[in-house]
């Protein structure tokens, strides 16, 4: 259970750290230009929260079972996420633009949660 856990949150959390940190270093502007639409219907200021709202729940889901401190934050920081990611397939939607990569990341997130509450104590 921990390797598949370790897998799946470890890939995630990757994912998630990547997008949040390009959220938080590129303008708003920049991320339009990169195909990144969505970006018109939110100030910037809502943009960096939601790149930094990645970036803290991506250490969520490693941290606290990899440190054995309060692991049960490990699946909220998914149950997080995959609340955030479907905010995002809702925002797509509406858009009528793909939801299909922010959908597949919230249940991802669903089953990193459920995982995560399986894991043994320590």
């Amino acid at each position: 259970m921990w390797i598949a856990y370790l897998a799946l949150a470890g890939s995630l959390a990757a994912l998630y750290l990547a997008a949040g940190l390009t959220k938080l270093a590129r303008p708003r502007a920049a991320l339009a230009a990169a195909g990144l639409h969505y970006v018109e219907d939110f100030t910037s200021a809502q943009i960096k929260l939601i790149g930094a709202a990645e970036v803290v729940g991506a250490v969520g889901l490693i941290l606290p079972v990899l440190l054995g401190i309060a692991p049960l934050l490990s699946p909220v920081a998914a149950c997080a996420l995959a609340a955030l990611m479907i905010g995002g397939v809702v925002t797509h939607a509406r858009r009528e633009e793909s939801y299909a990569f922010p959908l597949v990341l919230a249940v991802l997130s669903a089953a990193a949660a459920a995982l995560g509450l399986m894991l043994p104590a320590v």
